[in-house]
């Protein structure tokens, strides 16, 4: 009988993690809007170019999805003030069929290209070297696709 009890307990906590791990990730109406209230609140001051949001299919699902870019923030007079010697941060937004935006990844990078490849539209990321596990100076540059909600790396060199 304690086995019975204990084996259901132990099903019905892994049946709660995934909920609980699924409630932590927040729809946000427009990524645009969510990002721009962030900073407008960080920053006395918030300017944003051109290319703060753009807004493309990344999973190629057929719904329009964004990224952003923080190197196209200006905060109180500082421009790209999250970036470093790994480049600048990118958040990557993919919309769901219910309605919303949800964030999948956050990456520091130097820059990338929306290309296809093979039939399919990639990522091609420019990032610091040590990402590719190198120590030279030169780009480590990373293929990668989005699938659903998920980066998958293609190649990296």
């Amino acid at each position: 009988m304690k086995r019975f009890l204990f084996a259901t307990l132990q099903a019905l906590v892994f049946l709660a993690v995934p909920v609980v791990a699924t409630a932590q990730q927040a729809l946000v109406s427009d990524p645009e809007v969510y990002e721009k209230d962030h900073f407008r609140k960080e920053c006395k001051v918030a300017e944003f170019d051109a290319d703060f949001i753009t807004r493309l299919d990344i999973n190629n699902d057929g719904l329009i999805d964004a990224v952003t870019n923080r190197g196209a923030l200006t905060c109180d007079g500082e421009k790209a003030r999250s970036c470093n010697e790994d480049g600048c941060p990118y958040n990557f937004y993919v919309q769901v069929k219910e309605g919303g935006y949800l964030m999948i990844a956050t990456a520091t990078i130097y820059s990338y290209e929306f290309v296809k490849r093979f039939g399919n539209m990639v990522f091609a990321f420019k990032m610091h070297p040590r990402y590719c596990e190198r120590t030279d100076s030169e780009p480590c540059l990373m293929t990668v696709r989005v699938r659903g909600t998920k980066f998958v790396t293609i190649s990296s060199k």
